[in-house]
């Protein structure tokens, strides 16, 4: 990503066998992780251009993405210095509550409701920067075996 890395990122990216925190697709739409901690993750947007759709509001598939990225995050979290873990999702939910134009700054946070050694619930709520509730969703997401 072109952004300057959070100390979160930074934290993240230095941890010997952990996976990437971002790839190719998340370079598309340009999100970052801000805040990440045990059953707990942010990941915030700058809405651009780019994530418009036809009709000049955020396509919903943004805020789906937004929404699948912090549940995972939220679920994979693990305490320095051991790596982070990867899911898989298996079932995504999505509520669209208000528009979202060109310029607004989202916040997608994130909770692990539960889950046990293999699988995982998590709970999003987006919120733009005046703290008005855009979207929320509800993911459930398998754990990675370490060698996949």
């Amino acid at each position: 990503m072109s952004k300057p890395m959070c100390k979160t990122e930074a934290e993240a990216q230095d941890r010997p066998g952990s996976p990437p925190l971002y790839g190719p697709f998340a370079e598309v739409i340009d999100y970052r992780l801000d805040d990440w901690a045990e059953d707990y993750a942010v990941v915030t947007l700058e809405v651009g251009e780019r994530h418009m759709n036809r009709s000049g509001v955020i396509h919903g598939g943004v805020l789906t993405t937004l929404i699948d990225t912090a549940c995972g995050f939220a679920g994979c979290y693990r305490p320095p210095p051991q790596p982070g873990r990867r899911a898989v999702t298996l079932a995504l939910t999505a509520q669209f509550i208000g528009p979202v134009r060109i310029g607004t700054y989202l916040a997608a946070t994130a909770r692990r409701t539960g889950g046990g050694r293999q699988v995982f619930f998590a709970h999003c709520e987006l919120h733009d920067r005046d703290g008005r509730l855009v979207a929320t969703g509800d993911g459930t997401f398998k754990y990675r075996r370490e060698t996949d």
